[in-house]
C-alpha cells in the first residue's frame, strides 16, 4: 500500500526469547511502540472435546492465551511511554459460545474475552486502552476448511445471516477504528465481527 511503512520479523509468541525479540525489534526499528494487536492463534483440534489429547491443549493455551497475556505485559512499559497505547486482542466468536467440534478453541476464545477485559481495568490509568475483535468465519488460511469446498462452504454460508464469508480487510477496518482518536472512549469492549452470527447464540 503506498506511503505505508511496513517491516517484519519472524517470531514465534510462543518462545520467551521471541516475544521479547519482537518488541525489541519493533523499538529498533520505529522508536517507540504505540499499538499492539495480538492475533496469533491455532487450532490443533476438530472434534469431541473428551478426546483433545494433552499435548494439543497445551498448544492451544500455550499460543491462544498464554502468549497473548505475556506479550502485552512486555509491551505495557513501552506503550505507556507514549501517553496513548492501544492493545487489541484477536479473539472469536467461537468465544461467546461454546461451538460444536471446537470446543477447547472456544474455551482458550473465552480466556482472551477475560484477559481483554481484566487488562482494560488494570491498565487504564496508564492511559492504555484495550480492546478486542471477534472475528467469525473470516476468508484466510486458518479457516479455510469451512469454505474451500462447495458443500462445506453451503453448509457454513447458511449459518451466517449476512450470507458470506468475512474478508481480512474488514477485520483490519475494525482494528483502526480501535486503535483511533475516534474509539478514545472505549476500553473493554469486543466489536464482532462475523456476520451476525452472534445474534443467533
Amino acid at each position: 500500500m503506498e506511503g505505508i511503512d511496513v517491516d517484519g520479523v519472524v517470531a514465534h509468541v510462543g518462545k520467551d526469547d521471541d516475544r521479547r525479540r519482537l518488541i525489541e525489534f519493533a523499538l529498533e526499528r520505529y522508536g517507540h511502540l504505540d499499538i499492539l494487536v495480538s492475533n496469533a492463534a491455532v487450532n490443533p483440534y476438530h472434534g469431541d472435546l473428551l478426546k483433545v489429547s494433552e499435548s494439543q491443549w497445551d498448544k492451544l493455551l500455550k499460543i491462544n492465551v498464554r502468549s497473548a497475556f505475556l506479550l502485552t505485559q512486555e509491551a505495557v512499559p513501552h506503550l505507556e511511554k507514549t501517553g496513548n497505547g492501544n492493545v487489541v486482542f484477536v479473539t472469536s466468536v467461537a468465544g461467546y459460545a461454546s461451538m460444536e467440534d471446537i470446543g477447547a478453541y472456544s474455551i482458550m476464545k473465552s480466556a482472551l474475552n477475560g484477559i481483554n477485559k481484566a487488562f482494560s481495568q488494570s491498565l487504564a490509568h496508564r492511559n492504555i486502552r484495550v480492546n478486542a475483535i471477534a472475528p467469525g468465519i473470516i476468508r484466510t488460511d486458518f479457516s479455510k476448511v469451512l469454505y474451500e469446498s462447495p458443500s462445506t462452504s453451503n453448509d457454513t454460508i447458511r449459518n451466517i445471516p449476512l450470507g458470506r464469508i468475512g474478508e481480512a480487510d474488514e477485520c483490519a477496518g475494525a482494528v483502526s477504528f480501535l486503535v483511533s482518536d475516534e474509539a478514545s472512549y472505549m476500553t473493554g469492549e469486543t466489536i464482532g465481527i462475523h456476520g451476525g452470527i452472534s445474534s443467533r447464540m
